[in-house]
């Protein structure tokens, strides 16, 4: 899962979280069940992510729809390495102190792009606070080398909050990614003890910054439930989210990577998950997409395909 031996050991790879006491896991219900990663196009896009040696979400992450996405040479990549500065509670991401920017790893994540003749990219990466600018220099030299590999696939970036830095934010935004993607991962009120390196509205402000500068970018964030949020407290971020002007929203089951996370309070149902995409629908965003399996980068290509034909509908509907 990870080219550092050393963070397979799960006391190295979350060394802050070894004084917290186990937490029972629990049994998924049938509906959290998905198939073990397998198939020769599995291997292929393995083999290319291993050739290219670039670290990808799907696995640091447990991401469990790696093997219908990696069957269908999808992949997201996580650019500038595989250990990060922050903690937070639900991510299987490991936490220390990084290695040095790999120069050559923009141009790596281009030729994979190649080789795997993808439509749409998703690049994310781990937080750099360790970095004057976070990281933003990296991003924007990664979507440069794509476009140049591959001109005419479509770049989804997902980064972090380069710690509210609108000089940071503004070179990202100047690389005019398609889609610009900022989770806020979950309701204010649990910040302080699942995210505690972020804060909520420098994230939403952020999200609000991409489209001041530039309104053609597609802006979309991400939700976990099941930590402990209400119903009306997932409500009013989606109030927040359509006040940044926020076009596509995700919402997905939270699962806990293992006993030192952030317990799982509460699965909640596909039905469950049905009213809070009628609700998020109803508040007019773009696009919704929320089941207890929906994560940010899941079914990412076919999803922008979709954001292009809402936001033309849309536009359409207003000039008639």
């Amino acid at each position: 899962m990870t080219y550092n031996p050393d963070l397979l050991d799960r006391a190295k790879r979350h060394p802050e979280k070894q004084k917290n006491a186990d937490r029972p896991m629990g049994k998924k219900p049938d509906w959290l069940r998905v198939r073990a990663p397998q198939g020769t196009v599995y291997k292929d896009t393995l083999d290319i992510v291993r050739g290219q040696k670039l670290t990808t979400v799907c696995e640091e992450a447990g991401c469990p729809n790696i093997g219908e996405c990696w069957n269908k040479k999808h992949a997201t990549f996580m650019i500038m390495g595989e250990v990060c500065t922050r903690a937070c509670a639900f991510c299987n991401v490991a936490t220390g102190k990084p290695d040095e920017l790999d120069k050559y790893e923009p141009l790596r994540v281009g030729v994979a792009v190649e080789q795997m003749a993808l439509k749409h990219v998703v690049i994310t990466s781990v937080d750099r606070d360790d970095l004057d600018d976070c990281g933003a220099d990296h991003f924007v030299k990664t979507i440069g080398a794509i476009r140049f590999k591959s001109p005419d696939t479509t770049v989804e970036i997902l980064p972090g909050d380069f710690r509210g830095n609108m000089t940071s934010i503004d070179a990202v935004i100047g690389a005019k990614p398609d889609v610009f993607n900022h989770n806020l991962e979950t309701v204010p009120r649990l910040y302080p003890t699942v995210r505690p390196g972020a804060r909520y509205f420098r994230s939403l402000r952020l999200l609000q910054r991409v489209k001041d500068v530039d309104p053609s970018i597609f802006t979309k964030s991400g939700l976990m439930v099941g930590l402990g949020e209400t119903r009306e407290e997932v409500a009013q971020v989606m109030d927040d989210m359509r006040a940044a002007d926020i076009d596509f929203i995700t919402i997905g089951q939270y699962l806990q990577p293992t006993p030192k996370h952030a317990p799982v309070e509460k699965f909640w149902t596909p039905e469950e998950f049905e009213g809070l995409e009628r609700m998020a629908r109803a508040k007019g965003f773009l696009m919704v997409s929320a089941s207890p399996l929906t994560r940010s980068s899941h079914h990412a290509g076919e999803d922008f395909a979709r954001l292009k034909a809402a936001r033309e509908e849309k536009l359409g509907a207003k000039a008639s």
